[in-house]
């Protein structure tokens, strides 16, 4: 039996044995390198593991997971839902738009899908089942749009992207995925609007409308966020590493001073709270290095892509093919495990039909944020049914229903590219 085999074998046998993606992947490396390579070659897992996170741009990760936790628990969501609901008004519907726009705000700051699911469901679930939405759909609702995080710049995952892909500019990334995030925000925002019209939620009488003016002003620190990011980085004052790095100084200047709702023991919780979280991903990132690492060494990665390639000539057939194997991933799998697991064998197969690298990775951003709020797994739709009181399965339908919406998305993303790409031109950065 080949050691290929064996390796991809027994981290199949892993996960559906319950055992935790991190430790699938590194014993199956380990596997991998007794069987095929050399057992003395056990010495350099050391190396390896520490090889791959000892990468200056990965500092981001930790400091955008912090960010995230200090502008939920600084009240930011409920600021920006006041603002929204200042503009938009009492109408049917209202609220499904009110949840997505302030979905995509928060995406603009955390970079994180179960971090805004979580701030914006507090908020929202309690005022959208008072005007007669049903919780499921809400709970759904604000998953799916929580997932488009991933998409709008800060985006962890996406980092991590020009970090496994050599020579992708993370800048680029980050304007890249602005419009498809957009775009899916309102995929799934024409859905849910006619189907609150056509149920008759929400009446016009049920909410009431608070003052634009007042709102706007207590919603500026929030609105400020993606524009300090975004601008920084457009303006070359800070790199995407010190842009996290601004801002967290920024969050705890908002929590602190401005909105008043953080305290310095609550902060120092957070502190922990997301070193706990980030400890996790900088866990996978590591024995991760140990599959990759065996993969590359056996010629596992190389020898997949060959039989991809092999599938077919045609590069839409083939890229139709790695979008389905990504979304059923993603129903499974976290963004970053996939991210480690599948790009190894997907970029020799991307450099063979030529597509282009920042593109493809907003494909399959886009991709597994779909899966983000897909049963069985749908991390989004735990977060948000938990806060709902709901069981997920009750969620099965309307979940479909968004589902099919981005996927409209993603194939207008990937049959014209210029929706992704057209911004990182025309801001000079290198598609």
């Amino acid at each position: 039996m080949s050691p290929d085999f064996l390796m991809i074998g027994s981290f199949g046998l892993l996960l559906l044995a319950g055992v935790p993606v991190a430790f699938a992947l590194g014993l199956a490396g380990a596997v991998g390198i007794v069987t095929g390579l050399s057992p003395d070659m056990l010495a350099a897992l050391g190396t390896n593991t520490y090889n791959s996170i000892a990468k200056y741009p990965l500092i981001a990760i930790p400091l955008f997971i912090l960010t995230g936790l200090i502008f939920e628990r600084a009240g930011v969501a409920a600021r920006l839902v006041r603002f929204a609901q200042a503009l938009i008004g009492p109408r049917h519907g209202g609220l499904a738009l009110v949840a997505v726009l302030v979905c995509l705000i928060m995406g603009g700051m955390s970079g994180s899908g179960p971090a805004d699911a979580a701030a914006v469901a507090m908020v929202m679930l309690p005022s959208m089942t008072r005007a007669g939405y049903p919780r499921p759909f809400s709970a759904t609702l604000i998953a799916a749009s929580a997932s488009t995080a991933i998409l709008i710049p800060p985006s962890v995952a996406l980092i991590l992207y020009s970090i496994v892909v050599p020579g992708v500019d993370l800048r680029a990334l980050f304007a890249a995925g602005l419009f498809p995030g957009i775009l899916a925000g309102v995929a799934l925002l024409l859905p849910a609007f006619w189907l609150s019209r056509r149920h008759g939620w929400e009446a016009p009488s049920e909410v009431e409308r608070p003052a634009l003016g007042e709102s706007f002003r207590q919603a500026i620190p929030a609105l400020f966020a993606p524009v300090l990011i975004l601008g920084g980085l457009r303006s070359g004052l800070f790199t995407p590493t010190e842009a996290a790095v601004a801002a967290v100084a920024y969050g705890v200047v908002v929590g602190l001073f401005l909105t008043r709702e953080l305290d310095w023991r609550e902060l120092w919780r957070l502190v922990g709270e997301a070193a706990t979280i980030s400890g996790v991903v900088m866990l996978i990132i590591a024995l991760a290095g140990i599959f990759a690492w065996a993969g590359t060494m056996l010629g596992t990665f190389r020898h997949l892509a060959e039989w991809l390639i092999t599938l077919s000539d045609n590069g839409a057939v083939l890229l139709t093919l790695i979008m389905i194997a990504v979304l059923l991933a993603g129903m499974l799998l976290d963004a970053i495990s996939i991210y480690l697991i599948l790009m190894p064998i997907l970029i020799p197969v991307m450099q063979h039909f030529g597509w282009n690298p920042v593109w493809f990775g907003i494909l399959l951003a886009m991709n597994i944020a779909i899966g983000q709020y897909t049963p069985p797994v749908a991390v989004n739709l735990m977060v948000t049914t938990e806060v709902a009181g709901i069981r997920l399965e009750q969620t099965l339908g309307w979940a479909l229903v968004f589902v099919a919406a981005m996927a409209i998305a993603l194939l207008l993303v990937a049959l014209f590219p210029p929706i992704a790409l057209w911004l990182p031109g025309v801001l000079g950065y290198n598609v």
